[in-house]
């Protein structure tokens, strides 16, 4: 598959995203003009390390809150960003 239309992006989306696991680039075509390329991912995303993530906040040695000061923060957060208007 090197092209596919809008149109077909509904019906055509397997083989579309076969031709992308191939690694194969889609030129994306909208009332016979090309209006864009579809590419693969050239780097797959980093797999989230739990562990590494703990370790980093804990380092930042964050005060402890409970719920209602986090409200509290976050209502006073809003009312800043928004006015007295907010329900």
């Amino acid at each position: 598959m090197e092209y596919i239309t809008t149109t077909h992006l509904r019906t055509k989306s397997s083989q579309l995203v076969q031709s992308l696991k191939k690694g194969t680039r889609v030129s994306l075509i909208h009332r016979s003009k090309v209006v864009g390329i579809i590419e693969p991912v050239t780097n797959p995303p980093k797999k989230f390390d739990a562990e590494k993530f703990k370790q980093l906040v804990k380092s930042l040695n964050l005060p402890k809150t409970t719920y209602a000061q986090r409200g509290k923060i976050y209502r006073a957060h809003l009312m800043k960003k928004y006015g007295k208007g907010l329900s």
